[in-house]
């Protein structure tokens, strides 16, 4: 009974342990194979495009889906059912924080409806942005939200997670031209994996050797009067292997072609850019040497003009120094002296005194006519011979009893100014006096 129970024991066991078993091995056969999808990638990029036909880049694609739906969850709905999900709608929450992502346009294209079509249009885009291995990396540091969409044994669970970053860093360096309305989109059936790519069995030399020693036992056992004509078998496989050996060799120079072509291309291409580089610098340098002439001969004429308008403004000023010199001669020789003004100012208010006087008591004048003549008159004793006796005659009449007054300063202004000198000639021209009556009325004019 005991060994009964061991047995069981075992067998309970062995059927837990069959399970992880079978998820480790899945786990590490899809993380494998996406190592190996990601070489064939990088190396056939080297010589073409890798675009929606490439059968390298459809195996890529088919590997990340298996990746990303490994162990998804389902979505529960209101009635307890539990409806299959895609990976878009984990990437469309957990991809959120990548600056610049591309989840909106992915979501507002108009000929992607399904979420699988989605999910594989965001691979597409992602690549060709080059930012693949940034969103599956910050997928990842969300773990609450993985833990969320995920079960347990899922890839993006365990340890492969940080693997699957690494190896998609490498794809950045891959220039990717999708066309996002080809039938790759359609999300109607499940991606599948082709492994016959990367399964290639590679015979060693010990076993090569082992199976020619035995087709050479069953050859001379077959019959005892077997000639060496009859003795096929080993030149056989010694054909085969040198065959196998020859097309190898081919294979690599093939390749070794293929790579040499790419390089003479590349090549060419670069020395093409280079002779475009050197005729634009050419260009630009001709260019820099005429803006240097260019500028050289507009400064030179600015200076040029700058000197002329320099002499210019040392003539004006020159001129204009000389006009103040003349106008002030002029104007020195126009007028007479201090001294000759004062006389001419004493024997006008003389004059007016007397004529004041004379009119006052008249209580009017009798006409212009006669205020000029008396001025001429004035005028006429001006002159240098008469102003001594002018000037005693003003004097004795200003002694006679009368008292200075201020008030023909207020008609005729200051006589030593030259326009009060000039007022009196004005009033020849006026047609207007104001009346003895009305003036006598104002203190200025009453005579104390």
């Amino acid at each position: 009974m005991a060994s009964l129970g061991l047995g069981g024991l075992n067998v309970s066991a062995r059927r837990k342990s069959v399970p992880s078993r079978n998820a480790a091995v899945e786990r590490r056969n899809l993380i494998t194979v996406c190592r190996f999808s990601v070489k064939t990638l990088i190396d056939r990029s080297c010589f073409e495009t890798i675009d929606d036909t490439s059968p390298e880049f459809n195996n890529f694609a088919a590997i990340l889906e298996q990746i990303l739906s490994h162990r998804l969850k389902g979505q529960i709905t209101w009635f307890g059912y539990e409806s299959p999900r895609s990976f878009w709608d984990y990437i469309r929450v957990a991809c959120r924080k990548v600056s610049h992502n591309c989840i909106c346009s992915i979501e507002n294209m108009e000929n992607v409806s399904s979420s699988r079509a989605k999910g594989r249009a965001w691979i597409r885009v992602a690549l060709m942005e080059k930012h693949l291995s940034e969103y599956i990396s910050t997928a990842l540091r969300d773990f609450k939200t993985t833990r969320r969409f995920y079960e347990d044994g899922a890839i993006v669970l365990g340890e492969e997670a940080n693997m699957l970053a690494g190896m998609l860093l490498g794809l950045n360096a891959i220039d990717f031209s999708f066309c996002l309305k080809g039938e790759g989109l359609d999300g109607s059936y499940p991606a599948v994996i082709d492994y016959t790519p990367y399964l290639k069995f590679t015979q060693s030399s010990d076993s090569i050797s082992s199976d020619e020693e035995e087709l050479r036992t069953l050859g001379s056992s077959g019959s005892e009067g077997s000639t060496p004509e009859n003795i096929g078998p080993p030149f056989i496989t010694d054909e085969n292997s040198w065959y196998n050996k020859c097309k190898r060799v081919e294979q690599k120079y093939r390749l070794a072609l293929e790579q040499k072509g790419y390089l003479e291309e590349l090549v060419r291409l670069r020395e093409n850019q280079l002779s475009e580089s050197v005729s634009q610098n050419k260009l630009l340098l001709q260019r820099i040497e005429d803006m240097d002439l260019a500028h050289k001969m507009e400064k030179e004429q600015l200076e040029y003009i700058i000197v002329e308008l320099q002499d210019q403004l040392t003539v004006l000023k020159n001129n204009d120094l000389r006009s103040r010199q003349e106008l002030t001669t002029h104007l020195t020789n126009q007028w007479p002296s201090p001294g000759a003004l004062d006389v001419n100012a004493v024997a006008l208010d003389t004059l007016l005194y007397r004529k004041h006087i004379q009119q006052w008591d008249e209580k009017s004048f009798q006409s212009l006519d006669q205020l000029s003549a008396e001025v001429s008159l004035s005028q006429s004793s001006l002159d240098p011979g008469h102003s001594q006796d002018g000037k005693q005659d003003g004097i004795n009449l200003l002694n006679e009893g009368k008292e200075d007054t201020p008030s023909l300063l207020g008609l005729c202004g200051s006589l030593t100014s030259v326009a009060s000198y000039k007022s009196l000639t004005s009033l020849k021209s006026s047609e207007y006096l104001a009346s003895p009556t009305t003036e006598m009325t104002s203190p200025g004019l009453t005579p104390s």
